[in-house]
């Protein structure tokens, strides 16, 4: 099934900037697993890295295909993590790298004016057609890289054993992400910009409030405040229960739209109730609702979603998922998800 349309990326910068309810229903996605795009395409996606040839041309067909209008794109930082023990799911203890003071001082870290490879994006451009655009941004935020070189337990002995070493893994960290921003948000093919960065779980954040707003929040306000400077709009991705943090994340780092959302933490529909007069959420249809319903419950679920949050309101949402597109979700059933969608009209 081709839900190709002519990609027109002013509507969803129209629902980000919340000036006016778009023409059509955008959609967007934070990610997709390799699995999900080889199985969509027919092609060996899933064992291709960003050098192989061919490689992003798939994957901007891909999105084009299904009626994006907008590309979502994230490149690491060049910081080199744990080879770990290849198992499908690992915790981050496999992968530290930096423990103590030593192995900080040794660690390979990038040159601040070249934290990541830019290349790729600029790859990207040059393969976007007239009205399509690259949601753009470093790929984890500083949460994500503190625990993952540290490790989530070597974090949190760290905080209270050498909370100095925390905090200046946190502040490097926070420097590389804030280079790549202010070179990501430059380009003209960057629309938006975007940062992912899970913060917690089902009933809080893995960290204090008050650390996050000391030293990850920071960086949310700094990356939003390039954005803002270039013209454009930032997206924040992150899991968990931020329920005590969302004041801060709206009024104090003045975050443009929020993806993620779990029905047993909020469902969307509730947060746009709750903070959608003040942000713009994103996606939020249940990822087993999808990947186990039958068709005709999907259509009716999807439509439910359309009917709170995109019709009956004020129009600023996107239609997507409330995490990712799985290598578990069956194709077909995220395709009629988006068919549901294209259906709507202004």
């Amino acid at each position: 099934m081709d839900l190709r349309r002519q990609p027109d990326y002013e509507q969803f910068l129209k629902m980000l900037w919340r000036k006016g309810k778009p023409d059509h229903l955008p959609f967007y996605e934070h990610y997709v697993s390799p699995e999900f795009v080889a199985e969509r395409t027919g092609t060996d996606f899933d064992r291709m890295g960003f050098d192989d040839p061919g490689y992003w041309n798939i994957y901007v067909d891909f999105w084009l295909g299904m009626g994006f209008d907008v590309v979502p794109m994230e490149i690491p930082l060049n910081c080199p993590l744990g080879e770990g023990h290849g198992a499908a799911s690992e915790g981050s203890e496999a992968r530290a790298m930096v423990r103590t003071w030593e192995d900080y001082e040794k660690y390979p870290w990038p040159a601040e004016s070249h934290p990541l490879e830019f290349r790729h994006f600029e790859t990207v451009a040059g393969l976007l057609p007239g009205g399509a655009r690259i949601v753009g941004g470093v790929c984890m935020g500083p949460y994500e890289w503190t625990s993952q070189l540290m490790g989530v337990m070597g974090l949190s002995y760290a905080l209270v054993d050498s909370p100095g070493l925390a905090e200046e893994v946190f502040a490097r960290l926070s420097r590389l992400i804030l280079s790549g921003d202010r070179q990501i948000a430059g380009m003209d093919a960057v629309c938006a910009l975007r940062q992912g960065d899970d913060l917690g779980f089902k009933t809080s954040t893995f960290l204090p409030p008050e650390y996050l707003r000391e030293h990850v929040l920071p960086t949310y306000k700094k990356a939003a405040e390039i954005a803002h400077a270039e013209g454009k709009p930032y997206i924040l991705h992150s899991c968990g229960n931020l329920l005590e943090i969302y004041d801060d994340l709206i009024e104090v780092c003045k975050i443009d739209a929020k993806h993620s959302f779990e029905d047993a933490i909020m469902p969307v529909g509730e947060f746009k109730r709750r903070f959608g007069s003040r942000i713009t959420p994103l996606g939020g249809l249940d990822v087993d609702m999808i990947c186990r319903s039958s068709q005709e419950d999907l259509r009716a679920y999807t439509r439910r979603h359309i009917e709170e949050c995109f019709l009956s309101g004020d129009g600023y949402w996107t239609l997507g998922t409330g995490n990712s597109l799985t290598d578990y979700m069956p194709v077909e059933n995220y395709l009629l998800v988006l068919e549901e969608g294209m259906s709507v009209s202004r």
